[in-house]
């Protein structure tokens, strides 16, 4: 495993993060067994992550406690994350801090190492700020949690403007924000500045189901070459992006997928997420192979550094929230 450290909080962090939510959540989406979600964590940690990142609503944060039973909680690094809204219904702060006490509970400890406020939008940031942050600032000096992150909702934030607004507060030391190889705005409008202010990146959506899904991937490149947005040629190619296999060296498209966020400048932590244990060591082994050739990312970029709002759908999942 490679690792680095995530930003000012000085934390030492595996490169790869294994996500708890998107639509598996470690296979209770599908009605598998704790045991059985905890032996996709415990596969993840046998091979060097060390980073945790889960949330209230996802359902695996119990799993997570049942893991702790068995594993030194100086092994693993937490972090797990509140929604602030539901709807229209902006959540109090005393609501947070019901869920953050429910997140140390569930998760069997007494410390979250990165608490996150979770999917935060551009239109509530100021409620978040004012409201919800100055009481989760008393609890981390109660030893509740370490560091204190945010999220955006990509899906309806293709321009990320709630991390933007975030930027110019000096409160955050995580953001989490979308990053792939369709969609990499967040290059030229977030990473410059989290770089300057030493905050900890973790890029999600590095996968989703438009590089898993059969046929979803050319259907999306059919639309952008319709709408005059990419060559043609480029959605003519069988297998789709079928260049970053011939000229990249990538076994697939997720592999390729999960190389280019691994090797953005200014990413700390690929996140990735699955109910399937074989596809841990699978990801784990693209997020550490080297960087796709320099000629590969200049043309991805050519072809999509224009190009926002692909790869952004949400999780589809069944779990309690």
């Amino acid at each position: 495993m490679d690792f680095t450290t995530l930003g000012r909080t000085g934390l030492k962090v595996s490169v790869a993060g294994l996500g708890c939510g998107g639509s598996s959540c470690l296979g209770q989406t599908s009605g598998q067994s704790i045991d059985y979600s905890v032996s996709i964590i415990q596969r993840a940690l046998d091979l060097g992550v060390n980073y945790i990142d889960t949330a209230r609503h996802y359902g695996t944060e119990e799993v997570i406690g049942a893991l702790l039973q068995h594993t030194p909680r100086d092994s693993v690094i937490l972090a797990t994350k509140a929604h602030h809204r539901k709807g229209d219904t902006l959540f109090s702060a005393e609501d947070i801090v019901r869920s953050l006490d429910l997140s140390l509970k569930a998760m069997k400890t007494d410390c979250i190492d990165v608490f996150q406020l979770h999917s935060i939008r551009h239109d509530s940031y100021d409620h978040v700020y004012s409201n919800i942050v100055p009481a989760l600032m008393r609890e981390r000096e109660k030893g509740k949690f370490r560091f204190l992150g945010a999220t955006e909702i990509p899906p309806q934030d293709a321009k990320h403007l709630a991390m933007q607004r975030a930027l110019d507060d000096d409160i955050w030391d995580t953001l989490m924000f979308a990053f792939n190889l369709m969609n990499q705005n967040a290059r030229s409008l977030l990473l410059p500045k989290t770089q300057k202010k030493n905050i900890g990146v973790l890029a999600m959506f590095a996968v989703r189901s438009i590089f898993s899904t059969p046929g979803r991937l050319e259907t999306e490149l059919d639309t952008l070459a319709a709408a005059g947005k990419i060559p043609a040629a480029i959605a003519a190619e069988k297998p789709a992006l079928r260049f970053l296999m011939d000229e990249g060296g990538a076994e697939n498209i997720i592999d390729a997928a999960y190389r280019y966020a691994r090797h953005e400048p200014g990413t700390d932590i690929v996140l990735f997420g699955t109910g399937n244990p074989d596809h841990v060591d699978s990801n784990i082994r693209s997020i550490l192979k080297p960087a796709l050739p320099a000629a590969v990312t200049a043309k991805l970029q050519k072809l999509f550094g224009d190009i926002e709002g692909v790869g952004l759908d949400s999780p589809t999942r069944a779990v309690p929230t």
